[in-house]
């Protein structure tokens, strides 16, 4: 079966940055590492939340941006603020959930009752959950709550 796996050129901290999400993130590693004549690692596959992803050091000129983001979809506060916490370090908040980390990479925290929120059956409830994550960086479930509730 063919298959589409994201592909991330880092600059040169490929490695780096895998150890510091397995840190943060369970079922998250390096798979293989390829390495040039001169023993520098160029490439590699590592899994990150049970997905496989390829990777490389390619140099800069390439820079993440937030037009690709990492989605992680959260069962409560407790595991949002837990990533968002680790991403931080060194990372940048952003906005509704959005946090760059360190390496550059975008990553969205969300909790898994957001997409309910803004789906419900109400529109005025749904625009009301929409418009209080709008106004949040890291996002609060039970603030979106309160606020589709009305």
């Amino acid at each position: 079966m063919t298959e589409a796996t994201p592909f991330l050129w880092f600059d040169d901290n490929l490695e780096e940055a895998v150890d510091f999400w397995s840190r943060i993130f369970p079922d998250t590693g390096m798979i293989d590492s390829r390495v040039d004549g001169g023993g520098r690692v160029f490439g590699g596959t590592f899994r990150l939340l049970g997905r496989t992803f390829h990777a490389l050091n390619g140099g800069p000129g390439h820079p993440f941006t937030d037009a690709i983001s990492l989605y992680v979809d959260c069962a409560d506060q407790t595991e949002i603020d837990r990533y968002w916490d680790a991403l931080l370090e060194g990372g940048v908040p952003v906005a509704c959930g959005w946090i760059t980390d360190r390496f550059g990479v975008s990553w969205q925290i969300v909790p898994r009752r957001l997409p309910e929120l803004l789906a419900h059956p109400d529109p005025a409830r749904a625009k009301r959950a929409f418009d209080a994550m709008m106004g949040m960086v890291k996002l609060d479930i039970a603030e979106l709550e309160r606020a589709a509730a009305g």
